[in-house]
């Protein structure tokens, strides 16, 4: 019995037989799995027989009324968020293997996509599976280095990161900080910037992302 916190949330199963791929949406901080399964509807005419599961973080977030975080977070340096995801990561790690196990499939099913604090999950964990998964998309987020963080890679998976440029949360620089250290260590990574997009998903970057599951 892991002593782990157990994750719930929202989920949509295919409509006809076994899934063929699990895709799990990382929400931001102080919002909630209901938050990014307003993607599904889109993201199933492109992935019609996946299952997506959007769960609540493990904590509750104060101040944020039926809102939940991965991890505390008043700041977004560099040591907050490295305590933070190295604190979460083993928690949604874990989910994930549940839900692999529940619907019978492997690493190479799995697309984690995240929002903001989310992305930052998907990104950490996606990364340390014990083989590829099959893709993460990052929206509007970051990237957690711990030192010597090549290391510790062990599935380079495709990669789409999406941002706002007017994005006044966490600011789009983040994302290119991301973009390059993706791409110095191998890993397949594309970026999409939204001219005019604050912290959110614009248009153009859902199209994005849809074109990036297509090809999968």
């Amino acid at each position: 019995m892991s002593e782990l916190p157990e994750l719930n949330g929202p989920r949509v199963e295919p409509e006809n037989g076994k899934p063929d791929k699990l895709v799990i949406l990382c929400h931001g901080y102080g919002s909630n799995g209901d938050d990014l399964m307003g993607l599904v509807p889109h993201l199933r005419h492109v992935m019609p027989n996946a299952v997506y599961i959007s769960p609540n973080a493990p904590e509750l977030c104060y101040g944020a009324p039926n809102g939940y975080q991965w991890f505390a977070l008043s700041t977004l340096s560099r040591e907050e968020r490295l305590v933070g995801t190295l604190k979460a990561a083993p928690i949604l790690d874990h989910f994930i293997d549940q839900e692999l196990k529940r619907y019978g499939l492997e690493n190479k099913d799995l697309v984690l996509i995240g929002f903001s604090q989310g992305t930052m999950m998907a990104l950490h964990v996606g990364l340390r599976r014990k083989s590829d998964i099959a893709g993460i998309i990052g929206f509007s987020g970051a990237m957690t280095l711990p030192e010597n963080w090549e290391n510790e890679i062990t599935s380079k998976p495709p990669v789409v990161l999406i941002h706002g440029d007017m994005d006044n949360v966490v600011p789009v620089e983040m994302m290119h900080q991301a973009f390059i250290a993706l791409n110095d260590v191998g890993v397949d990574v594309d970026s999409h910037v939204s001219p005019g997009i604050m912290h959110s998903i614009g248009p153009d970057g859902l199209q994005k992302a849809l074109e990036f599951l297509a090809k999968l």
